[in-house]
């Protein structure tokens, strides 16, 4: 049986329809406000990295665990009013996603940034500064960045950003469970920062070798756009949402 041409045009009708619908969540809130969310949220995780990782106060092998939950519960804050990014590499991917203009990349990534610089600052002041740790080359340190930082861009965007997953009430777990098996899995190799505000604030706070923090940066950025780019790939009818 042929398939009628105007059920075709009614559902594109109702996917634009719910991409506007989508959308005007956060096109109407300021930037501003946006920016206060990426600030609580970047310096919340961020802090949270620098005191739990301490060895003398911290919370030892249940680091990660507290890492995790720091980034989930601060999603699930703040995902509606910002988009809940807290790390320059998930907003480069859902910039090349088409989600945020250039001009909102650079001020999410700058709030980001201080935010990690005051949380690394304050950590210090509370327990001390920390120690570079022994970590492993420079190009085991790039490769398990990348891996995991993809990993955590490509669910970000699959979780919180995809009309297939709209609405759902688990983006946060996601989100958060994504550091959580990074953290487990290489952070006896790179620290697992998997976010260049997160390496920074370690930088700070001396837990990090500033000589290696554009590892770091290099690393998880282009990780973020690489999801990007398999996103869009992968989703060929979320490309013609991109600059909507």
């Amino acid at each position: 049986m042929k398939p009628d041409p105007r059920d075709s045009a009614d559902s594109r009708a109702d996917e634009l329809a719910s991409d506007d619908a989508q959308l005007s969540q956060t096109a109407g809130i300021p930037l501003d406000r946006k920016l206060v969310v990426e600030f609580i949220g970047t310096f919340f995780l961020v802090f949270t990295v620098c005191t739990a990782t301490n060895p003398k106060t911290g919370a030892g092998a249940l680091a990660p665990l507290a890492i995790g939950a720091a980034l989930m519960v601060m999603v699930f804050a703040g995902g509606h009013i910002s988009g809940g990014h807290y790390n320059p590499a998930v907003s480069t991917a859902v910039l090349v996603r088409g989600k945020l203009t250039i001009e909102e990349w650079m001020s999410y990534v700058a709030t980001q940034l201080l935010a990690a610089v005051i949380a690394g600052l304050l950590a210090r002041a509370v327990n001390g500064a920390g120690h570079a740790g022994e970590l492993a080359s420079v190009w085991k340190i790039f490769v398990v960045e990348f891996i995991f930082t993809f990993a955590l861009a490509y669910v970000v965007l699959n979780v919180a950003t995809a009309k297939a997953t709209e609405g759902n009430s688990f983006f946060g777990l996601a989100i958060g469970f994504t550091v959580v098996v990074g953290a487990f899995a290489v952070g006896g190799v790179s620290g697992g920062a998997f976010n260049p505000a997160v390496a920074l604030g370690a930088s700070v706070l001396g837990i990090f070798a500033w000589s290696h923090y554009w590892i770091y940066a290099v690393a998880s950025l282009l990780a973020g756009a690489v999801a990007a780019g398999v996103f869009l790939y992968l989703q060929p009818g979320e490309m013609a949402r991109q600059g909507r």
